[in-house]
């Protein structure tokens, strides 16, 4: 696991072109014997979100071939379907999903000695691009369950579904899967993240849930107006500086809820061409986020409006569009207590017995769990606790790697509990 974290880590993709990473997991799932499923199987193309345009597909999935992605699963997860599911069939039983993030971030790597993966040969190569959060470790974990779990099928009665996600940060690629049906017979599912231990009290190797996620909605907005002289006839241009300041504004002072915290954020704005000309074009990169769906809905209205009156009072025209979003999530309590006995009495882990952590932000595997629930299934998003150096996000991030043997030993200790024959380990 140790060499393949390192080697995802050193060729590291971000969302919708994990093309080389998405084929060498199809290849082992493959050589393990399971039924994969990969590209267009997986991911549904209409649900896909904040898909890069062709150009950067095709300029990307070139890369990847020239850096050894395998040549047989490589045209299959071209253009954006970068998805591969490996399933497991052992006869009668429930189904057990697990979820599994492969991208990487817009992230420059720290070049220094003083960071491991530099000092030690394995540092991105790809310029801006890095693992900053984690998910070449849950990757190459996700292989190390796969290669358990075939080991222990004649014990098992039951489906296992091993989900390799794509485009996990912005919360752009779960909801493909979802609205292919991957998880529309599933009874249990379990996900996972590394999370450093000063992030929570005392030192355990595993948190069985986390909830109170934010949900969330993210758009890219274009106002497209009329092009004038600026000094010469002002009065002909139809100004979107105009519309993009009255909506910053005014996205600023949308009301607080009564339900639950709210948060708004205007990330970019890029617009104009020249001084003394009206700006006749602009985009803004903006999210909002609610404690629950229904305030973030509240939000998202809110905001929608007032983008759109923005426009109106300036004689612009606006488009939306979603380029990500998130439910809220909450893990199942039945299921994070017996993850917890597992874990404790089977696996010999430290766990933490509060059971749940407050997850900071959205989480995109909310989609699965909510699908999961709603068909009422179990699901718990469990913390993978590790020592980790730089925060989660910046050039510094690392993890120790022993993270990757508790998070195999976690998922495949509940899937056994689940499914297996015998409860005795």
């Amino acid at each position: 696991m140790t060499a393949l974290r390192r080697d995802f880590h050193k060729y590291a993709e971000t969302g919708w072109f994990e093309v080389r990473t998405a084929s060498i997991v199809a290849r082992k799932l493959t050589e393990l014997g399971y039924d994969v499923l990969a590209g267009r199987d997986v991911c549904l193309e209409e649900a896909r979100m904040g898909v890069p345009d062709q150009e950067e597909l095709d300029r990307q999935y070139e890369r990847a071939c020239r850096q050894g992605a395998d040549p047989e699963f490589a045209p299959r997860l071209r253009d954006g379907f970068t998805g591969v599911v490996g399933i497991l069939r052992c006869g009668r039983g429930p189904v057990v999903a697990m979820r599994f993030d492969m991208d990487a971030l817009g992230v420059i790597e720290e070049t220094n000695d003083s960071h491991r993966p530099a000092r030690d040969g394995f540092g991105s190569v790809n310029g801006g691009c890095m693992h900053a959060c984690g998910h070449d470790g849950h990757t190459a974990m996700g292989l190390g369950v796969a290669k358990v779990l075939m080991e222990l099928r004649e014990a098992l009665h039951g489906t296992v579904k091993l989900i390799f996600q794509p485009a996990e940060e912005g919360v752009r690629g779960a909801k493909s899967i979802v609205e292919h049906g991957h998880l529309d017979d599933v009874d249990f599912f379990l996900g996972s993240h590394v999370t450093g231990m000063q992030e929570a009290s005392g030192e355990y190797d595993l948190i069985p849930g986390a909830g109170g996620s934010l949900a969330t909605t993210k758009l890219d907005v274009i106002y497209r107006g009329k092009a004038a002289h600026a000094g010469g006839s002002p009065e002909e241009g139809h100004n979107v500086m105009l519309s993009i300041a009255t909506a910053i504004l005014n996205l600023y002072a949308i009301p607080r809820h009564s339900g639950g915290e709210t948060r708004v954020n205007v990330g970019t704005v890029q617009a104009g061409s020249g001084r003394n000309v009206i700006a006749d074009e602009g985009k803004m990169e903006i999210e909002v986020r609610g404690s629950s769906t229904e305030v973030n809905d509240f939000v998202e209205t809110y905001a929608r409006r007032i983008l759109q009156s923005a426009a109106d009072m300036h004689g612009t025209i606006c488009q939306m569009k979603v380029v990500g979003s998130a439910y809220s999530l909450e893990s199942d309590r039945e299921l994070m207590e017996r993850i917890c006995r597992v874990c404790r009495d089977k696996m010999h882990m430290r766990v933490n017995p509060k059971l749940r952590m407050k997850a900071g932000g959205s989480e995109d595997i909310s989609y699965m769990m909510k699908r999961v629930q709603d068909r009422g299934g179990q699901a718990s998003f469990m913390r993978i606790m590790a020592r980790t150096a730089g925060p989660g996000h910046s050039r510094q991030f690392d993890f120790d790697e022993h993270m990757m043997v508790n998070g195999v030993k976690a998922f495949c200790g509940v899937a056994y509990d689940i499914l297996g024959t015998s409860r005795e380990m």
